[in-house]
């Protein structure tokens, strides 16, 4: 192994190695190759018996075969690349990574298993981050010596990703030079706002929305957008797993007729595009078709978690649409980032409640600034009961014909099967168990306290109230406490004899 290049997620990883493949497929004496979790370990290991030049590889694979495989050689290592650092880490491979580091000898302050050879190996090592954070400098400092800091404009703000490169063992750089990097980083660690540059072809916008109506809300943008451009991509942020399997079933499966009688002949499906999803609890083989079919896609949805955000490269994805409030103003912009690529135009969505309206001042003090997104336009385009009318009354949205025709749908659909209505409940629960888990200023503006629970549980097709969608889970703390209960009294008899 000649380079490694350290990557935070199985799609980054196969990104990657695609990449990797194109570049050097002139070049046969250099082999690239990937180890990742979910791969069958015994196949990643023949393939390391028999040599990688390039290695692409995740955190916790990469050390469970530095750990374990013996046939794993690495002395002739010259490079080591870490691809979105700051996503490495907060994704906990902190502790996987420092390992790493001293396994390979490239830690700061360790003994290089090739020195005690008497070989002197220059290993060059590059750092790549969105972000510059607490975290990311002390894996700097660990990882790298006489930095030179690449990608900062001469605005003294961070914009896009920043390059930190660095020799393990040799420096490039004049003491003069060396203190003005270090000058700059401090200046970069000591400010906790930060401004993000995002590319001017972008059009951002948000749209105010009632919590009983999200999903009807976002059915109806969508078949907006696809009646527009049938040719697009579109990637629907969503914030748990449980989330993305619902929705992906209700956008993939709703049948919809615009006749009163709703007959079952005249039903199809709402959207006629394909549409794939993409989260951390699905098996490898499925997250690999997800991630590869809507790559190849001239037209699909993409539901995911943030597990999309961070890196990767979707051609041609038009619209980013962000249900779910995606927290600090970084994540937003990882977000977006999905789009408006090398040029090219898109456009970003972000859906807010009312009681959630504060965010966009959040965004707005990182420079992020978001217009209003013309929903009562795109709602009176749609036809009622099969016709579409010159002139309406300005309504409540929930009170609107269409989102109260197609609202009985998907409350009919969730209804119609136990198993979707078992996705439903869990995505609910799932969905205010991440509401609860905003951080810092965001836990003003995002407080369960504020929600509707019965809005909450008609925004996935509901019809119960949430204390019966959570029976199921309230009767198995019950059974948790009784069996408490029991073990209880045996453990006090036995403390009296103790004495």
């Amino acid at each position: 192994m000649v380079a490694l290049v350290l990557v935070p997620t199985r799609e980054l990883c196969l990104q990657v190695y695609g990449i990797a493949q194109q570049l050097v497929h002139r070049f046969h004496w250099i082999v690239p190759g990937y180890v990742m979790g979910g791969e069958n370990r015994a196949k990643e290991k023949a393939r390391l018996r028999k040599g990688i030049s390039i290695l692409i590889a995740t955190p916790g694979r990469l050390l469970d075969h530095l750990q374990h495989t013996a046939s794993f050689v690495y002395s002739n290592l010259r490079w080591i690349v870490f691809d979105e650092a700051d996503s490495i880490l907060e994704l906990g491979f902190g502790k996987a990574v420092e390992d790493i580091l001293e396994h390979l000898g490239s830690r700061n302050g360790a003994p290089d298993q090739n020195r005690n050879k008497g070989e002197h190996i220059r290993r060059q090592n590059l750092l790549l981050s969105a972000t510059l954070n607490e975290k990311v400098n002390r894996l700097a400092k660990i990882s790298l010596k006489n930095p030179v800091m690449i990608g900062l404009d001469d605005q003294k703000k961070p914009s896009g990703k920043s390059n930190m490169l660095g020799n393990s063992h040799t420096s490039l750089l004049s003491d003069d030079e060396e203190d003005g990097i270090l000058e700059k980083k401090n200046y970069i660690s000591e400010n906790a706002v930060d401004d993000f540059k995002l590319p001017a072809q972008l059009v951002q916008r948000y749209v105010k929305v009632s919590c009983g109506s999200r999903l009807a809300v976002l059915l109806t943008i969508l078949k907006s957008l696809f009646e527009r451009q049938i040719s697009q991509k579109v990637v629907i942020f969503l914030s748990t797993c449980d989330s993305v399997d619902f929705h992906h079933t209700v956008l993939s499966q709703l049948e919809w007729s615009s006749s009163p009688q709703l007959d079952m002949d005249k039903k199809q499906k709402f959207l006629s595009c394909k549409v794939f999803r993409l989260h951390g609890n699905m098996e490898q083989d499925d997250r690999k078709k997800s991630f590869l079919g809507f790559g190849s896609e001239k037209s699909a949805i993409l539901v995911s978690t943030d597990v999309a955000a961070r890196g990767l490269d979707f051609p041609k994805v038009k619209y980013i649409i962000q249900y779910d409030s995606p927290g600090e103003a970084s994540e937003y912009v990882h977000r977006v980032g999905r789009t408006a690529r090398i040029g090219e135009k898109g456009e970003a969505l972000l859906f807010l409640q009312s009681i959630e309206l504060d965010y966009l001042k959040d965004l707005e003090s990182h420079g992020v600034s978001l217009t209003e997104y013309p929903f009562q336009k795109v709602l009176d385009s749609f036809p009622v009961n099969g016709q579409k009318p010159h002139k309406r009354k300005m309504i409540s949205l929930d009170m609107h014909p269409w989102i109260m025709s197609l609202q009985r749908s998907l409350e009919g659909f969730v209804a119609a099967e136990d198993a979707t209505k078992k996705l439903a409940r869990d995505a609910f629960c799932s969905w205010v168990r991440a509401y609860t888990a905003h951080r810092g200023e965001l836990k003003k503006i995002f407080m369960v306290k504020k929600l509707h629970l019965g809005h909450v549980a008609r925004s996935f097709g509901l019809k119960e109230q949430p204390s019966l969608v959570g029976r199921s889970h309230q009767v198995q703390l019950k059974k948790r406490k009784k069996e408490q209960k029991r073990e209880q009294p045996a453990k006090r008899r036995k403390l009296p004899s103790k004495k």
